[in-house]
């Protein structure tokens, strides 16, 4: 089924003149370097595009910068209306496209390229499979399956996302071709050491301050299996750290080795509180972060939460007890 998904999107990418490509709100790596690889690929065959992601303000990331073809990315309220042709890289569900969904819905052909188990199978072309390392993985394959030269700057870029999304290789999803995949994209000739040095050790100060706020406020909850901290939105305003800065937080707190989930709880600019899970493999947080409307794989996911942080830790840990209760019954 996926074989033939890929064949109609090259189908249609092949031919089409103009190309809008949107990921998730929030971007990691692997959705916009997916969606600024497949970009630079099709505008180096003679298409037009343009890129977007619903944040708003419409910020990118600190380590954005080192990605090549950012002149393709436009604010949200300047992304078509109407397109003819969309894609739509590395969101699991249509509300992970914020304001940018509408134009989804009017899209006369909507390509939509993911890896995440939860997908809902979106789209006129659904190019979704789970078992894969990345999205951008699969625009790799998608950029075979059209033909022609790959561009070293898409290269680039969908290796970005490759390393991120696989845990830099450690993550169960890595297979042997995955292994091969990132082989061939070091065949171009890009700085993968200074991309590295960006993607992982390239924090200002003021995020390390908000590390150090965060790990003192590590709680334990062994009967949920969970190990949790949070920053509200004062925490990030007197450190002068915006939200999305802080995503990485919940690399150091999975580290404690004293329970098998880890969530950082953050205070979005709205008032709401983002929910990042990770597993160490005892717990499926997709399924966690279904429950409360969010998504992910079994390992990693994460959800908004609709109440405060007294409710979201208390609704978590509850979920937590149950799915580890009904574990322990099977």
């Amino acid at each position: 089924m996926i074989a033939e998904a890929m064949a109609r999107a090259a189908e249609v990418l092949r031919s089409a003149r103009a190309v809008a490509i949107a990921c998730h709100v929030n971007p990691d790596t692997d959705a916009l370097g997916s969606a600024l690889g497949l970009s630079i690929f099709l505008r180096s065959r003679g298409a037009e595009t343009v890129c977007s992601f619903p944040n708003d303000p419409f910020e990118l990331p600190r380590w954005a910068e080192a990605l090549p073809g950012l002149e393709a990315l436009v604010q949200p309220g300047a992304f078509p209306r109407e397109p003819a042709v969309m894609v739509a890289c590395d969101a699991a569900s249509m509300d992970r496209l914020g304001m940018l969904a509408p134009a989804a819905s009017r899209a006369a052909e909507l390509i939509w390229i993911d890896h995440h188990r939860s997908n809902d199978g979106l789209g006129t072309i659904s190019l979704v499979e789970g078992s894969a390392s990345s999205t951008c993985e699969l625009v790799y394959r998608l950029a075979q399956a059209i033909g022609g030269e790959l561009p070293d700057d898409a290269a680039m870029c969908l290796y970005a996302g490759l390393v991120t999304d696989t845990g830099r290789f450690q993550y169960p999803s890595v297979r042997p071709e995955t292994l091969r995949l990132a082989a061939d994209l070091r065949e171009h000739p890009f700085d993968h050491a200074r991309l590295a040095q960006v993607l992982y050790e390239d924090d200002r100060a003021a995020y390390l301050r908000v590390l150090g706020v965060a790990l003192e406020r590590l709680t334990l909850v062994p009967d949920a299996d969970l190990a949790w901290t949070y920053l509200t939105r004062a925490d990030l305003r007197s450190a002068g750290v915006m939200p999305p800065e802080a995503d990485d937080l919940i690399d150091d707190i999975r580290r404690a080795r004293d329970a098998d989930v880890a969530a950082v709880i953050k205070q979005q600019p709205d008032g709401r509180f983002k929910v990042s899970l990770r597993s160490r493999g005892g717990h499926d947080v997709a399924a966690v972060a279904g429950l409360f409307g969010g998504g992910g794989h079994r390992l990693a996911a994460g959800y908004t939460s609709s109440g405060g942080l007294v409710d979201s830790v208390e609704r978590l840990t509850a979920a937590l007890r149950d799915q580890g209760a009904r574990s322990r019954k099977s």
